[in-house]
């Protein structure tokens, strides 16, 4: 019951006007930044290893910061799963090499996680009829489960597919020429990984990106979706050059060089609350 509460007040926040949103935002992130404090120290220790060069202060301001961004994403994903499609199109832009989606040619758009990450995944069948397949885990709640899956497959020919589901079902996508967003920067444990350097630090990483690239010779394009006042912008990049490449290893380095780049450039905005560092390599310490 409890859950379809939350469903029903979300969707009523649809028809609150933006900047009204944006401030309960931002009053819920400074709250959640002092009342929660194992995810705050969680956030602080990413940005310390991170961010070495930064005094405390500066880092303290940009975990507060990111705090915020993230309450207001998630309050954001009131209008963009609710509110009428030429609310979302005004508010939510594609810009970049754009031209790139264009054709048949199989695409993986690596979208890492940033909070805007849900509003990036509708600026896709927005602004193109090609087919879409991303990979999202299942939340236990099934109310929330469907609140979440129907949101994202809203616009377009969306397919959401369950990690459970394998790899067959995404190569079959992409070589029937259809786009990829993928997510693959979180730490999701030893099985299958390996351990590449993430500003600096050994991160495990899933090499999934140049694994899917290859069997479903794909090309890559970065998206990068970040919050402004009146929305959101994802930005697309040119196809990457010389990927992938026969070392997976070296190419998920890589990955993770492209990534601290678009990282640098709205570094509150990034998903900090995740433990990145969680798994390490053999008879190594906790890092937190």
């Amino acid at each position: 019951m409890s859950a379809r509460i939350g469903v029903w007040l979300m969707q009523s926040l649809a028809w609150v006007p933006l900047p009204w949103l944006r401030g309960l935002g931002a009053v819920l992130g400074r709250l959640l930044f002092v009342l929660v404090a194992p995810r705050r120290r969680v956030v602080l220790r990413n940005l310390q290893l991170c961010f070495p060069e930064l005094s405390d202060a500066e880092r303290q301001a940009m975990a507060r910061q990111s705090f915020i961004v993230f309450c207001q994403a998630f309050l954001d994903r009131s209008w963009l799963w609710s509110a009428p499609r030429e609310v979302v199109e005004r508010r939510v832009k594609l810009q970049g090499a754009v031209h790139e989606l264009d054709g048949e040619t199989p695409t993986i758009l690596f979208a890492p996680h940033f909070y805007g990450m849900d509003a990036g995944g509708l600026a896709l069948p927005l602004h193109t009829t090609r087919p879409f397949t991303s990979i999202f885990s299942t939340n236990p709640n099934p109310v929330l489960d469907d609140w979440f899956m129907g949101g994202r497959q809203r616009f377009g020919d969306v397919r959401m597919l369950n990690r459970a589901d394998g790899v067959k079902p995404i190569i079959s996508s992409l070589r029937k020429g259809g786009l990829l967003y993928l997510l693959p920067d979180m730490d999701f444990g030893r099985n299958d990984s390996v351990f590449v350097p993430f500003f600096g630090v050994n991160a495990a990483t899933i090499p999934s990106l140049s694994r899917f690239a290859r069997l479903g010779r794909a090309k890559v394009l970065g998206m990068y979706t970040r919050m402004t006042p009146e929305g959101y912008v994802a930005e697309i990049t040119s196809a990457w050059q010389d990927f992938p490449t026969e070392d997976a290893e070296a190419d998920t380095a890589r990955m993770n060089r492209e990534l601290e780049q678009a990282i640098r450039g709205m570094p509150a905005q990034y998903y900090w609350v995740h433990k990145r560092f969680k798994t390490r390599p053999e008879a190594e310490a906790s890092l937190y």
